[in-house]
């Protein structure tokens, strides 16, 4: 996971402390923010010796995710010619990750809570319970108090599920990390397109930090790929962006102070976000800020080596498969 921002740093906290535990987690955010990679590192900083299996709920034909979820025994229904393990058992000693859990049928939710409480799944067909060993994890892009309300998620299973609660942040509320996120995904496209891109132009990267991102990460990231992939010199043009970037200004000139920060770390934020607005220009930033240029070169040298020092000391959040968070 990539970010220096006040939130990521937060988040990657309570991710090292939540993979420490055995409590089920839910994990919301809007679509694109990178949940599945948030309970890929929970699983992969954890004790756990098992597989982390993902279950797509929204993906999987009704008819076919009770029989996906729990097994099947040979016979159990036309089709079913042999013992099919189920996603759970699978996920023996592991993690089992639900995503888009409110879009899970009511009545297979009730039975998915039953196997929760009890630790034992009975596959379709099946005469007898399989004990099993399973850490859950649970996502949606929904609040999971208005999924309730809606109906799209029983009580009962978010109070089962809800050991520990983890908000992922929108990309517009951490915009200071755009640029740590811009270079990885252009050095990760360009192995992938065999392109030499060495950056972009500070127009192009100006662009970038006005758009409000409604895809997040994952928007990026497309973005990123596609531009390295049109490039015809070896800097990304503004030419190489979208119609919707370039015609959609919306700069985000707030964000969000959270009670139980320290002064330092308010600093710190407005800092980057200043810094990301007169797009890395240090001596324009410095006078949006009222302080000297030497005072901002120092600030910015101390932040720089807690990162190295933080980065050394937490190794394994920046993801090089994708770099989404």
């Amino acid at each position: 996971m990539i970010g220096h921002s006040v939130t990521m740093r937060r988040l990657m906290n309570l991710i090292e402390r939540t993979a420490t535990s055995t409590l089920p987690v839910i994990i919301t955010g809007e679509t694109g923010t990178g949940k599945e990679v948030t309970a890929r590192a929970i699983h992969d900083h954890s004790a756990r010796q098992g597989s982390f299996v993902t279950v797509n709920c929204a993906a999987i034909p009704e008819t076919l995710i009770e029989s996906e979820l729990f097994g099947h025994e040979r016979g159990a229904f036309t089709g079913a010619d042999r013992r099919r393990l189920g996603l759970i058992e699978r996920a023996h000693g592991g993690t089992l990750f639900l995503d888009e859990i409110t879009e899970m049928r009511s009545d297979l939710q009730a039975k998915l809570l039953r196997v929760i409480e009890q630790k034992r799944v009975l596959p379709v067909g099946a005469a007898e319970e399989i004990p099993f060993d399973v850490r859950f994890l649970a996502a949606s892009n929904r609040h999971p108090k208005q999924a309730i309300l809606e109906g799209r998620l029983r009580e009962d299973l978010f109070y089962r599920l809800n050991g520990i609660s983890i908000q992922l942040p929108p990309l517009r509320e951490r915009i200071e990390d755009l640029p740590l996120l811009v270079d990885q995904f252009i050095r990760q496209a360009s192995h992938d397109h065999r392109r030499r891109i060495e950056g972009m132009d500070a127009d192009c990267r100006q662009a970038l930090a006005n758009y409000r991102w409604p895809g997040n990460i994952r928007q990026l990231h497309n973005v990123i790929q596609t531009a390295v992939l049109l490039a015809p010199s070896d800097r990304i043009s503004i030419n190489e962006l979208p119609d919707e970037i370039l015609t959609r200004p919306s700069f985000e000139n707030s964000f969000v102070v959270y009670l139980g920060a320290t002064l330092d770390e308010i600093e710190r934020e407005y800092i980057h976000r200043t810094l990301a607005f007169a797009n890395g220009n240090k001596v324009r930033a410095s006078k949006m800020l009222g302080v000297p240029r030497r005072t901002l070169y120092g600030k910015l040298e101390r932040y720089a080596r807690h990162d190295w020092s933080a980065h050394s000391n937490v190794n394994g959040y920046h993801s090089p498969r994708n770099g989404l968070s």
